[in-house]
């Protein structure tokens, strides 16, 4: 079992808020900055050198150190245990009086960090965001018990002295489907990469998909949930994706951010639509499941790699 768990945060906007086509990349830095300030106790310029970054909170959840020797190969980083879920595609403005939604996701002892999160995301939504620095206010804190979008649930809201209790594990056993077929919808680019580069829709194939997904699963479980067993037969299920059939409806989508770190704008893109795979499913339904709340490829902690499954 995999703690793991989805929030829903409603801020109620004090002026008029214009975001970006795709506001992942905005909501992340100003969380990684909000979160920094709250949690670092000496002041330091960075976290490198500093002598409590082994029990701080910031760089655990936020900049997580690579091992210096590992197993599987040598990392430069190991994924980050949250996943900011935006607005949807294309949402551009917010009107004083309405509200910002949006989620993430929070993955082994990362959910015991929530009250801290959810205080860095209200400093950071009060001090406002976007160029004009929009300021709003935190209304009310979800929790997903289930896989429905009507599963959510309140935890905390306007008045509450803390959040509730709540169980957040995740089963992760496999949907009970009818066939042999499935559908993804990806609604947010998926940027799974070969060599340092993009694959194109054309060229993403259920072996790659499951190879990325089941490693990305097997760092997060290993490096923040101390469950570095949990994909145990992850080279079987890859073999096993070869023998998939598939139809892809994808096409490519392209947005740009503003890197404050290289100090430029960034074009970044991925594959978006729905991307059928047939054949024996049954092996890898419960880590398809799982990569609905993981997400898949590179910047999914900005959202990126986002989908659901369907019927076919």
């Amino acid at each position: 079992m995999l703690p793991l768990a989805r929030y829903r945060f409603t801020f109620r906007m004090a002026a008029p808020l214009r975001l970006p086509d795709y506001a992942g990349s905005l909501l992340r830095g100003q969380f990684g900055a909000a979160l920094r300030r709250v949690s670092c106790m000496t002041g330091a310029s960075t976290c490198d050198g500093c002598p409590l970054r082994a029990t701080c909170p910031y760089p655990a959840i936020f900049e997580a150190p690579a091992p210096a020797a590992h197993a599987m190969q040598n990392f430069s980083h190991v994924p980050n245990p949250y996943v900011i879920e935006p607005p949807p595609f294309g949402t551009r403005f917010i009107d004083a009086g309405e509200t910002l939604q949006f989620c993430i996701v929070l993955v082994g002892r990362a959910v015991d960090q929530l009250p801290l999160i959810s205080f860095a995301l209200q400093r950071a939504v009060e001090g406002g965001l976007g160029k004009e620095r929009a300021r709003g206010t935190l209304e009310s804190i979800e929790w997903q018990a289930g896989d429905e979008e009507s599963s959510f649930v309140s935890v905390w809201q306007t008045g509450d002295a803390a959040i509730a209790l709540h169980d957040a594990r995740f089963e992760h056993t496999a949907p009970v489907i009818a066939d042999s077929s499935i559908r993804l919808r990806v609604h947010t680019p998926l940027r799974l990469q070969h060599q340092g580069h993009p694959v194109r829709p054309q060229a993403l194939t259920p072996r790659k998909l499951v190879a990325d997904l089941l490693r990305r699963t097997t760092l997060l479980a290993e490096f923040h949930a101390d469950r570095p067993g949990l994909v145990a037969d992850a080279p079987t299920l890859v073999r096993h994706a070869e023998s998939l059939d598939h139809r892809p409806a994808l096409r490519w989508q392209d947005w740009s951010r503003y890197s404050s770190r290289q100090q430029q704008e960034m074009t970044l893109g991925g594959a978006i639509g729905d991307w059928t795979l047939h054949g024996d499913l049954a092996p890898l339904l419960p880590w398809l499941r799982l990569g609905q709340w993981l997400h898949v490829g590179k910047n999914a902690t900005m959202g990126m790699g986002c989908y659901t499954l369907h019927a076919a």
